[in-house]
């Protein structure tokens, strides 16, 4: 699949700085990554913002036209619904069809899950999507991936068990882990800890010879590097990645005051500067992008609503990786033998 130019339907309409951070990060994308894009959304406002941002003569830019947008105040089945045309809908078909190989959207991400579900479909197997969020850890070069981070509030023993085999499947061939070790976010090491989801959860992850479960993980394990994969529930997994995007921020913040001041203050920021910019890259979401949603038959990033050039361009190479490394297929080829294992305890059942 890496031989040809993947095509990246982006949803040009969706977040808080489209379409113009969007179209711009997208033209970037397009130029520096061998993908082609195709821009999702009003081509009134998309087709003017291609010539600003230097896309205008590239054959790997193109528009399609969408007449409508879902907002963030509505309701995301309602809207897809009544809005068959919105961006988000428009882009999702394009996969379904077949026109384009992933679907990047900053919109609304309760109705790109919605969309994703209802014209794309699961994964024969897995019950329920994860949002899977690839952060940094205190390892240079190595990142954990935690899901769900907030696809499902609610969740199921045997949900978590196929997160964990997802964000395995994921961490081996696109993050590059031979032997990816997956933890159980809970209050303690200990395998008696926890809720009656973290039990019984904690035993179906240690009984999976798929899954290269290590154990529980804490809070304060997350960002270790010890773990390749957190396995949790969207509630817990939400709150995890906003106090971490919030970490990064506050860390910046921090440094940027007690930076010193004056003429010395600017030669020692000069000789810094490479390490600044390079704890920079390594804490700021920016670098990351968006988050895979895993179970639906369709690549989908869903990147931050606040997402500008930086992270769109982020959340397409994320959208390409996924697509050249196949993980589509591996997951669906990983997770034959627990169908077929299901089969044969069904049927002895009976």
């Amino acid at each position: 699949m890496g031989l040809t130019r993947a095509r990246i339907a982006v949803d040009a309409m969706g977040g808080d700085f489209a379409p113009e951070e969007i179209v711009a990060g997208a033209i970037q994308a397009s130029a520096e990554l061998e993908v082609d894009v195709l821009l999702v959304g009003d081509e009134k406002q998309i087709e003017p913002l291609i010539k600003k941002h230097g896309g205008q003569d590239s054959e790997h830019v193109k528009v399609v036209h969408a007449e409508d947008v879902i907002t963030m105040k509505e309701e995301p089945l309602v809207g897809i619904r009544r809005k068959p045309k919105a961006s988000i809908n428009v882009a999702m078909n394009l996969v379904k069809q077949k026109e384009a190989d992933a679907v990047v959207s900053a919109g609304h991400s309760g109705a790109a899950m919605a969309s994703a579900l209802l014209r794309l479909g699961r994964i024969k197997g897995i019950e329920r999507p994860a949002i899977g969020a690839v952060l940094p850890t205190i390892i240079p070069g190595k990142s954990v991936i935690v899901l769900d981070v907030g696809a499902n509030v609610d969740c199921k023993p045997k949900y978590l068990e196929q997160f964990a085999l997802m964000g395995t499947i994921y961490s081996r061939y696109v993050l590059g882990r031979e032997e990816p070790q997956v933890g159980l976010l809970n209050i303690g090491e200990e395998s008696s800890k926890g809720n009656d989801l973290a039990l019984t959860t904690h035993k179906l992850l240690t009984d999976n010879p798929q899954i290269p479960f290590l154990g529980n993980a804490e809070g304060r394990d997350v960002l270790s590097g010890e773990f390749d994969i957190i396995v949790c529930d969207g509630f817990v997994g939400n709150v995890v990645l906003k106090f971490a995007e919030a970490i990064g921020e506050v860390m910046m913040q921090i440094m940027k005051e007690e930076l010193p001041k004056g003429l010395h203050g600017k030669v020692g920021t000069a000789i810094l500067k490479p390490n600044l910019m390079n704890i920079k890259r390594r804490i700021d979401r920016a670098e990351h992008g968006g988050a895979l949603l895993f179970g639906v038959a369709g690549i989908c990033i869903i990147s931050h609503g606040s997402s500008r050039r930086g992270s769109m361009f982020s959340a397409i190479r994320l959208a390409k990786e996924a697509i050249d490394n196949e993980v589509l297929e591996k997951i669906k080829a990983n997770n034959q033998p627990r169908l077929e294992a299901d089969k044969q305890t069904e049927a002895s059942a009976t």
